[in-house]
């Protein structure tokens, strides 16, 4: 039985990714930063609840001693994790930089420092997978395309950049281990707390967990160090 260990778990898509993975048979370690709010995901889930603040060193390697201990390895971890940061204060020419280091600290320096803690765990699987939960405000590309609805977005100094950086590590960490699957997604605009009232929203967050659930779960013929969303390859 693989073992999953999801980041920013307590609801959302990843309550959602961590639901299914749950579904297809893994045990998943469900982590929050919010103790409360955890406990009640964990209420409705059957996972091991454990309190994570990407921000915080102290929690991120309890969480991996609490994973050694009782599971001696790790199959799969899912960076999911982020904040939105105040988007008012996010227009490049006049950003405010400690919004801007706040969303960076969780969006990218976040799964750095979890990914970190997490890879001696991930050495020790079979089939080590790697999902970095991205978002199609990273692609350079799509930003750029005057054709893309992304044109009529507020120009953002934090947010989108933090997840062009993100899109931009996985494919180092790709490099650096060959052996595992590291691969960036787009669950695209989902009904939740976090997109709702900002971009048009199309799809439920069950939805927008359907492209994370399949990446965690690829075996090692799989891609790696890619960028994707539910109909295929995202343009960087």
């Amino acid at each position: 039985m693989d073992i999953a260990l999801v980041t920013g778990g307590n609801r959302g898509i990843g309550y959602e990714i961590a639901a299914r993975l749950v579904a297809v048979g893994m045990t998943v370690v469900l982590t929050a930063r919010d103790p409360a709010r955890l406990a009640d995901a964990a209420r409705r889930l059957p996972v091991c609840p454990v309190v994570l603040d990407v921000t915080d060193p102290s929690t991120i390697s309890a969480a991996a001693e609490y994973v050694d201990e009782r599971f001696g390895r790790l199959d799969v971890l899912v960076n999911n994790a982020g904040v939105a940061g105040d988007v008012r204060a996010q227009a490049p020419s006049a950003a405010d930089l400690s919004v801007v280091r706040a969303v960076f600290e969780t969006n990218y320096f976040g799964v750095v420092g979890v990914t970190n803690a997490m890879v001696p765990l991930l050495r020790r699987s079979g089939c080590a997978r790697i999902v970095n939960v991205s978002s199609g405000l990273g692609s350079l590309t799509r930003m750029s395309d005057p054709a893309d609805y992304f044109v009529g977005l507020p120009p953002s100094a934090a947010y989108a950049p933090a997840k062009t950086a993100l899109n931009a590590v996985t494919v180092q960490y790709a490099k650096e281990l060959p052996d595992f699957r590291v691969n960036a997604v787009d669950p695209g605009p989902c009904d939740t707390d976090f997109t709702r009232g900002r971009y048009p929203v199309v799809r439920t967050a069950a939805q927008g967990a359907a492209v994370a659930v399949r990446y965690a779960t690829i075996d090692s013929s799989g891609p790696t160090g890619g960028y994707f969303n539910e109909t295929g390859p995202v343009p960087w």
